[in-house]
Parts: structure tokens; C-alpha cells; sequence
């Protein structure tokens, strides 16, 4: 879904909306998990990897201007 590069084309706030919207997906994923409902279980690792990519770019940036 997400590659590292399309993901460091868009800014900051930009990622810091796509990263709320993973998490209430990866919320959504549990629940449905947890209510015998969720068909794809990999899903939640695409997911999972998505959050990390979207916050090592993050901390990557914030790390890189504070330097």
C-alpha cells in the first residue's frame, strides 16, 4: 500500500493524518479480531508496517531538524 518513497514525498501533517486513520483501522482490526469477524489477519501486519514506516519518516525529519 504504502511505499517509503510515496510516503516521504508528503509533508509532515499529512502523515501525521494518514498515521490517525492506521490507527483507527488498526483499532477496527482488533475489534473484529476479537469478535470472530476478521476474514484477512494479515491485514493487521500491513498495517502495523504502515504505522512504523509513517513514524520512523516522522522521527527521521523531526530528528534531522534538530540537528
Amino acid at each position: 500500500m504504502n511505499d517509503a518513497t510515496e510516503l516521504r514525498a508528503k509533508n509532515s501533517d499529512e502523515l501525521e493524518g494518514q498515521l490517525g486513520d492506521l490507527k483507527k483501522e488498526q483499532f477496527n482490526l482488533r475489534f473484529q479480531q476479537a469478535s470472530g469477524q476478521l476474514t484477512d489477519t494479515a491485514q493487521f501486519r500491513r498495517v502495523r508496517r504502515n504505522i512504523a514506516r509513517i513514524r520512523t519518516i516522522l522521527r527521521e525529519r523531526r530528528d534531522g531538524a534538530a540537528s
